[in-house]
């Protein structure tokens, strides 16, 4: 009787080499369609100098040929509606917060958990309370804002947070 070898090479059956090769185009395609930052707008204070300005963004100063710019009509804080949302792990944050805004003079209206991705703290406006909104992102040192989007109401600002206000 005769005994059988049983050396030689072994090679990958059919489905692990197509797994190998599916992990290796999803790898090609995430790194292809990965994007940069999302399109968003920050908010930022602009600092007048008391001198004049070389730079070519500088307004002119007032004079009898030009006619200053209409004053922006201020933010009345206690007629808009704030809605805050806590999107870290950080327990009662909003809560925290809400009650902050609602001390400065904003009409805080719920304060809830927020569920998805949000980059950083960022209020979201309806198109009209945009002012609304950079006031009071200014208020309370968040740098981002938005527009709102779907399920947020357009009646109201809508206060996502990440993280603790510096």
């Amino acid at each position: 009787m005769r005994t059988r070898n049983q050396r030689g090479v072994v090679t990958p059956s059919p489905v692990v080499m197509l797994s190998v090769i599916a992990v290796a185009m999803a790898g090609i395609a995430f790194v292809a369609t990965r994007g940069g930052e999302p399109a968003e707008r920050e908010v930022a204070t602009v600092a007048r100098e008391a001198g004049p300005s070389t730079s070519p963004s500088a307004v002119p100063a007032p004079t009898k040929e030009t006619k200053e710019p209409k004053p922006k009509p201020t933010v009345q804080r206690g007629k808009v509606y704030v809605e805050v949302y806590n999107n870290s792990g950080i327990t009662g944050l909003a809560g925290r917060v809400a009650e902050h805004a609602s001390g400065i003079g904003w009409q805080v209206v719920g304060s809830d958990n927020w569920y998805g991705t949000i980059p950083a703290s960022t209020v979201y406006y309806p198109p009209k309370l945009k002012q609304a909104a950079k006031t009071l992102a200014l208020d309370l040192g968040i740098r981002r804002t938005a527009p709102a989007v779907d399920p947020m109401r357009l009646d109201r600002l809508t206060l996502i947070l990440t993280g603790p206000l510096g």
